[in-house]
């Protein structure tokens, strides 16, 4: 987050509807680049950030909220918020600083939350090196030892146009979770200039791979490179691997958007699936043009030392965006999810937000909407450079940015994947026979929704009139369960129907009370 102008347009609403139900977390301010973690020893409990110093915090699944203000009275806090967990559920917050005494964004600073009391320490940095400015960072956890590992971009002189002024990509480390720091170390070999733009390193997500090694890579001048160390970081390859070009740069001119880059999202699976150790890099670019942004998918299968080709992971016809891609990976399956914006369905500058999901290691991508309805965005109002996803245990929560007529929010989706992905062609709803019927006293019925909405839940008679109303909400796709107690709605003994209206279709089920 660099800075932030305000001008005026027109948001123009579709009939496109997601699948999944949409929870705004947060809509004062002007939040943008989040992130967002679920715990993987409970996956109810789920941590969020936003520029420049906000937090959210969940204690069921993502339904609701609490938000509030990060504060870090000794080194300030100054936005590109990162959020993990260590391997005891414990939340960290990263972020970059505006210290009293400093330079503005001169470390990265590290803050622990406490959920006993509810607070986070004033925290601890790492990269402090003189006025050097320390950028774009991104954090894990290595689930074998608890060690922290932060890798991100050192300017010489930030936004200098300097020849001789040099970005570079810096390790550092914390085996004492979060107490105290490494030495910050230099990881790349070739340098990038300090404009902040194509030329600029930028972009080092770390992932950890099964025995422990450490990957990294990111965009440059040379197009995405890799490196990696193989002893927690103490050693890193002495050249960079060069695992593909990026077309156009990874700095990118989108309608309505003040800058979007494609700056690559790194992950390592860790399943027991058949993908085990497999790295991923995801990234957007403009190889097919300046109107046609993509989302693509690098995979290696030994260890970084060879890439295959760029796939694409969206799915839609030529000749439209998709921008600001992220990329999780879901550690019991292998599974991988993708947010992005989605630009497929309107030729201005409407813009959805799409999941994709790839359960066989790249070969295949299914492409889902999940905003409930599209916005439109103009460049006058700072966007932020990323939005994030997690995925635990079929539990998937992307983050994203909206701007509404020049007002930011922040929203996530609830969705369970263990429904299944829904195919484009498969009917909204279902009700399975109740049983018993007939039935004297009461009975039980199942329906299942494959796409999230309104859904009304009644009994009708043999006219069709609408004679009791058993639910009226909103609902998530899935299966449910209703038992009918005759007692509590005094209904006399003959045929009825229980109806079920979801996305506008109507199913019923014959149901018969019979007589004592």
């Amino acid at each position: 987050m660099k800075f932030i102008v305000i001008i005026f347009s027109i948001f123009i609403v579709s009939n496109i509807q997601a699948q999944y139900q949409n929870v705004m977390i947060a809509d004062y301010g002007s939040m943008n680049e989040p992130s967002i973690f679920i715990n993987p020893k409970n996956p109810l409990e789920i941590m969020g950030g936003a520029n420049i110093n906000n937090y959210f915090y969940s204690e069921d699944g993502g339904y609701t909220w609490h938000v509030n203000d990060l504060v870090s009275p000794s080194y300030g806090v100054w936005g590109d918020p990162v959020i993990i967990t260590d391997t005891a559920g414990n939340f960290y917050f990263f972020h970059l600083s505006n210290p009293s005494v400093g330079n503005w964004i001169d470390r990265i600073v590290c803050q622990k939350y406490n959920k006993l009391t509810g607070t986070w320490n004033d925290g601890s940095y790492m990269g402090l090196n003189g006025s050097k400015a320390q950028d774009k960072h991104w954090a894990i956890v290595d689930q074998n030892t608890n060690a922290i590992y932060v890798t991100w971009t050192q300017f010489d002189d930030y936004g200098s146009g300097d020849p001789f002024c040099q970005s570079n990509i810096m390790f550092s480390k914390s085996t004492d979770e979060g107490l105290s720091w490494s030495q910050a170390k230099q990881i790349n070999i070739v340098a990038g200039d300090c404009i902040d733009s194509d030329n600029t390193v930028e972009g080092a997500v770390p992932a950890v791979g099964p025995d422990g090694e450490i990957y990294v890579a990111w965009s440059g001048p040379d197009g995405i490179v890799f490196n990696k160390s193989v002893d927690a970081g103490e050693s890193w390859l002495s050249n960079e691997i060069f695992v593909c070009e990026q077309g156009g740069g990874w700095d990118m001119d989108i309608p309505g958007i003040s800058r979007s880059n494609g700056l690559p999202v790194t992950v390592c699976d860790l399943s027991n699936g058949p993908d085990r150790g497999a790295i991923y890099v995801n990234y957007t670019d403009q190889i097919n043009g300046s109107n046609d942004t993509d989302v693509w998918l690098v995979k290696s299968s030994d260890a970084g030392e060879t890439w295959s080709e760029p796939v694409r992971v969206n799915d839609d016809p030529p000749g439209r965006h998709q921008f600001l891609t992220w990329m999780a990976i879901d550690q019991s399956s292998g599974y991988l999810y993708f947010v992005f914006y989605d630009r497929r369905n309107y030729s201005n500058n409407q813009t959805d937000v799409y999941l994709a999901v790839s359960p066989d290691g790249g070969a295949s991508f299914s492409n889902l909407v999940i905003s409930e309805s599209p916005f439109s965005p103009y460049s006058g109002v700072f966007f932020g450079d990323y939005n994030n996803i997690s995925a635990v245990n079929n539990v998937v929560r992307p983050i994203w940015t909206r701007n509404d007529s020049g007002d930011l929010s922040i929203y996530t989706a609830i969705i369970d994947m263990s429904v299944g992905i829904p195919e484009k062609d498969q009917t909204p709803a279902s009700i399975e026979q109740n049983y018993p019927n007939p039935f004297i006293e009461s009975t039980v019925f199942s329906y299942k929704i494959t796409r999230s909405g309104r859904v009304r839940l009644s009994v009708i008679n043999q006219i069709g009139e609408e004679i009791l109303v058993l639910k009226d909400e909103f609902q998530v796709r899935g299966k449910y369960t209703y038992s009918f107690d005759t007692s509590e709605y005094h209904l006399s003994p003959g045929v009825y129907y229980f109806n079920l209206l979801s996305n506008n279709k109507s199913f019923k089920r014959k149901m018969v009370i019979a007589n004592n």
